[in-house]
């Protein structure tokens, strides 16, 4: 009884997690088609500046959780 108890709460696991996937690709990709519209709008087509400001705010996103504070004791 147990391993059909630990296979569904393993399909229930993955269908879980592949929701969570699939939202945060049609997030991804609406936030892309609003920074086309941007450009094509506002730069003229050009898109350089949201890619950098992109590539930028990107970073700060990824590095902000995971800074640690200094210890200047030591």
């Amino acid at each position: 009884m147990a391993k059909k108890r630990r296979g569904k709460n393993l399909v229930q696991y993955v269908i879980g997690n592949l929701g969570l996937l699939l939202g945060f690709v049609l997030i991804w990709r609406g936030v892309w088609h609003l920074l086309d519209e941007f450009d094509m709008r506002f730069m003229g087509g050009d898109q350089i500046v949201t890619a950098v400001v992109g590539i930028v705010v990107g970073l700060l996103v990824l590095y902000l959780p995971d800074r640690k504070p200094t210890d200047s004791a030591h």
